[in-house]
């Protein structure tokens, strides 16, 4: 069953940030993972408006999702994040 990573980013500082964006698609393929949705136009139709950048990546697992969140190289990545946006992340199973 496949897992999904879906953040919710709120970007502060554009071009520290790409910083980030430069590092993560490579880890993302090293544990399998493919984006679905990266940051593309979003429209809130209940609910309190999205303003933030949403993110959706698939893994073949929800375990797989976790050990590329949990991976040293990840970990070192999201210092390349901090102070450049906050963010929200969640995993979750997919059916």
């Amino acid at each position: 069953m496949a897992g999904y990573i879906i953040a919710r980013v709120k970007v502060t500082d554009p071009e520290k940030y790409r910083d980030y964006t430069a590092v993560t698609p490579g880890l993302i393929a090293k544990y399998g993972g493919r984006f679905i949705v990266r940051g593309g136009e979003t429209v809130t139709l209940e609910g309190l408006e999205e303003t933030g950048r949403v993110v959706v990546i698939e893994f073949d697992s929800l375990e797989q999702a976790k050990a590329f969140y949990e991976s040293e190289e990840y970990q070192a990545a999201i210092k390349l994040r901090a102070g450049a946006a906050t963010a929200q992340f969640i995993a979750v199973a997919g059916v």
